[in-house]
């Protein structure tokens, strides 16, 4: 198995970088997770995300990692996502791989299940460690806490999809722990209130997460990539905090993981839709919002760092990588207004990755969710051949991004879905 790279100069964005199972990236730019909501309604892969991935990869992204692929038809956090639980699909999910392998990117698949998270419209009832409301505005009903036998069953299930998606031609895949999914619900002493070997204290809350890393460790060796994205803390009275982040830290890095993903936030506060409104001054000049907190993690991390989070200059993407605290750069939206915005940063045909325009609406968490739905509907159009439209109204968006969504539960609903 190959180490970690190390290199005497200072890291820049143009650099390749080795992964500890060997895979090579031709830079240290990665497309981060975005849900793309571009499965067909029966949640298989499309040509949409073919188009879509293909436009990535030859836009000079080192490493793809696609968004939210579910391991569990039945459940889902949004009506399009794509599901992945036995072969049926295998090739769609091969010409996916293909498209996104097409530039020279290494392509990974990010494995989520949504747990509480899922829409009503979508589950009248899901699981999630303890029987604990998210409450956001009555969209999510009232879960259930899974037996043991259930966590068993999920566990195997991402062991499963990240073989199969393996076995179609995707070099590796990223285990989503963060923004409020199942298995950071495990990990947060607020969702998950069990007393037994799955809850209790930080050590036996962070089961599922490392039983889930073992599953599917064994059954697609060391030579696909793994990876977990993780949240730094959930930004909430009494829930994961960052020093019970660096525990699970600690806990992966013997695991031999490929990389690890730094993120933040859930959806009762989200962090993770890049709202600047309460950042620290330092945090601003420097972008990055997670940097101190990954200049933390690099003192008892075995594995290479990948930050998301504000960063959109190079300057600033090559003065994070010099510091040393973290070896890939995660791109998530710009590569919504621009499918070719790593090669432009790289090649200095931009200093800048564009950003798109402030909602001008009413409501701290409308304006959260028009951008959330103003980048998903530009995915949408890259999707389907056109170019990004910059200067569309979010407004507009969010009447597209609730009518596609609404449009695709109430289908679901008509087709009778399994339910747990």
């Amino acid at each position: 198995m190959a180490v970690m790279t190390k290199t005497t100069a200072p890291a820049s964005i143009d650099q390749p970088f080795t992964l500890p199972n060997g895979t090579v990236l031709k830079n240290r730019l990665a497309k981060a997770a975005l849900s793309e909501q571009l499965g067909d309604l029966d949640n298989a892969p499309t040509s949409k995300l073919d188009r879509l991935y293909r436009q990535w990869s030859e836009g000079g992204f080192g490493l793809i990692l696609t968004g939210n692929v579910m391991v569990d038809r039945r459940a889902l956090g949004e009506p399009r996502n794509v599901v992945v639980e036995d072969s049926r699909d295998l090739p769609a999910l091969r010409s996916w791989a293909a498209a996104a392998r097409s530039g020279g990117s290494a392509a990974w698949v990010q494995l989520n299940h949504p747990g509480r998270q899922s829409p009503r419209y979508l589950s009248p009832r899901p699981v999630a460690p303890s029987p604990v409301d998210l409450k956001l505005f009555g969209q999510f009903a009232s879960p259930r806490a899974l037996t043991s036998d259930e966590i068993h069953e999920i566990i195997e299930r991402f062991a499963t999809t990240a073989e199969t998606v393996v076995r179609a031609g995707f070099d590796g895949v990223q285990i989503h722990s963060a923004h409020g999914y199942l298995s950071s619900q495990f990990l947060s002493p607020i969702t998950n209130q069990r007393t037994d070997e799955w809850g209790g204290d930080p050590e036996r809350r962070m089961r599922f997460l490392l039983e889930i890393v073992r599953a599917v460790r064994k059954r697609i060796g060391h030579d696909a990539g793994l990876g977990v994205k993780l949240n730094s803390a959930d930004f909430q009275r009494g829930g994961f905090s960052e020093e019970e982040s660096m525990g699970v830290v600690e806990a992966l890095s013997a695991e031999r993981l490929d990389l690890l993903e730094i993120s933040g936030g859930t959806y009762e506060h989200a962090a993770l839709l890049g709202s600047t409104t309460s950042l620290r001054e330092s945090t601003r000049k420097r972008e990055a919002y997670f940097l101190e907190y990954a200049e933390q993690v690099r003192e008892r991390a075995a594995m290479p760092l990948m930050l998301t989070g504000g960063l959109r200059s190079a300057k600033a993407m090559n003065e994070a990588l010099a510091g040393g605290a973290i070896d890939l750069i995660g791109l998530g939206r710009p590569a919504c207004l621009d499918a070719a915005v790593a090669q432009h940063l790289l090649d200095g045909t931009i200093e800048r990755a564009a950003t798109a325009p402030k909602p001008n609406l009413p409501f701290r968490a409308l304006q959260d969710y028009s951008e959330l739905g103003w980048h998903t509907t530009q995915m949408w159009r890259l999707g389907t051949g056109k170019p990004a439209r910059p200067s569309r109204h979010h407004a507009l968006t969010v009447s597209e991004y609730t009518g596609g969504s609404l449009l695709g539960g109430l289908v679901r609903q008509f087709k009778r879905p399994p339910r747990y």
